[in-house]
């Protein structure tokens, strides 16, 4: 076999679905690494808008596996944020003078920052998940405010007080999108592989139904708790990151309006779904950094106002009955179907789903069933025996 048959065989039995994700972060920052070289993108602005939405998608990734794929509804996931931005930003104030504020002073505030929000997760987490629905709600909600209050009445030579905690700026503020998304990369390959491997399995059973998950011998407790730390060290990573992006940390950036536009983010991708998480992270993120930076003046009270309408809409389209057919039709699976002209994949009529015949259980059910065989006038005689049989 040739190197070209061997390289076409490649490309026909490679899972594209599992790595799509990976190739259009991955192909999209090369190709901003490139125009930001060029000067192509040389607004501040524009640079920070990016770093935004890197950090925004790192949050959704990790919150979607708690509240999409294990089914708890966490409302701390900013004060586990809060956590690594405040302690990872004060290791790299602190080693910004003997290493500088470069890649070294980056890594190692990430991993100080993500430990110490890994650690509260479990602190808090192996009380707090033990209760389920509202009352995990309250009390993930509580521990964020509790967390902010603290950080924001601390001295002012510890982390800064209400003042905020002063840190570095990354030395090369022109590429630090490029390690936001690489970032975003790491996230997902690890919450991927997490999700589907055994351990997501059971993950997601849990989810699915609590009682049946013991019932097989799933440690509930363990599993709750496994995923309730791992989103929260990859929330202080964002923490670490948000850090580096601003001169000064503020206990305000992390209240529970925060965590609830986290929440917003994950629900309108689709609960268990981290592609859509990440749409969703990035159109909302752009939206609201413009609408804060395009209303001015007297139209900035209308920021609020124009930010609900377009969540309204969003939740209409994506839940509406009467739009399912045009979902459908115009999703990303039929539009990438046709593009890569799979007849399998882009023939609807083959789809089990939509197969036109395909009958209810609750009609097949109370269909009434009557036997039309009216009994003969005649009997059919008995042959007789034969020869043979006598």
């Amino acid at each position: 076999m040739s190197k070209d048959n061997k390289f076409m065989g490649f490309l026909k039995s490679f899972k594209w679905k599992k790595y799509i994700n990976y190739i259009i972060i991955g192909g999209a920052t090369i190709v901003l690494a490139i125009l930001a070289a060029t000067g192509v993108i040389s607004d501040r602005s524009d640079r920070v808008l990016l770093e935004k939405i890197a950090i925004s998608m790192i949050l959704a990734t990790s919150l979607s596996l708690v509240v999409g794929f294990l089914g708890e509804l966490s409302l701390g996931h900013a004060g586990f944020m809060c956590v690594g931005a405040y302690l990872g930003g004060k290791i790299a104030a602190l080693l910004a003078a003997p290493l500088g504020s470069g890649m070294l002073t980056l890594v190692i505030s990430l991993v100080v920052g993500g430990l110490a929000a890994g650690l509260c997760g479990f602190i808090i987490g192996l009380p707090a998940l033990r209760l389920k629905g509202d009352y995990l709600a309250i009390t993930t909600l509580a521990f964020g405010e509790i967390v902010r209050t603290i950080f924001q009445n601390t001295s002012a030579e510890s982390f800064g007080g209400a003042m905020g905690l002063p840190t570095p700026i990354f030395s090369d503020r022109k590429y630090f999108f490029v390690i936001c998304f690489v970032m975003v990369l790491i996230t997902l390959f690890v919450i991927q592989n997490l999700i589907r491997s055994k351990h997501g399995r059971a993950i997601t059973a849990i989810r699915d139904n609590e009682i049946a998950a013991k019932a097989t011998g799933i440690n509930v407790t363990k599993y709750k708790l496994v995923g309730f730390i791992v989103a929260a060290v990859f929330a202080g990573f964002a923490g670490v990151l948000f850090s580096f992006t601003a001169s000064s940390v503020q206990s305000s950036s992390f209240d529970y309006n925060y965590s609830i536009e986290m929440l917003v983010i994950v629900v309108l991708g689709g609960m268990g779904n981290i592609n859509g998480s990440l749409i969703a992270a990035a159109l909302i993120t752009f939206l609201n950094t413009k609408l804060q930076t395009s209303l001015e003046g007297d139209m900035a009270v209308l920021k609020d106002l124009v930010y609900a309408l377009v969540l309204i809409v969003i939740v209409v389209y994506s839940n509406s009955p009467k739009l399912k057919s045009f979902r459908d039709k115009y999703n990303l699976h039929n539009l990438f179907a046709k593009l890569s002209k799979n007849k399998h994949e882009s023939d609807d009529t083959k789809r089990w789903d939509v197969v036109p015949t395909k009958i209810k259980m609750d009609a097949l059910l109370s269909t009434d069933v009557v036997v039309n065989d009216p009994k003969p006038d005649k009997p059919d005689k008995a042959p007789k025996d034969s020869k043979e049989d006598k």
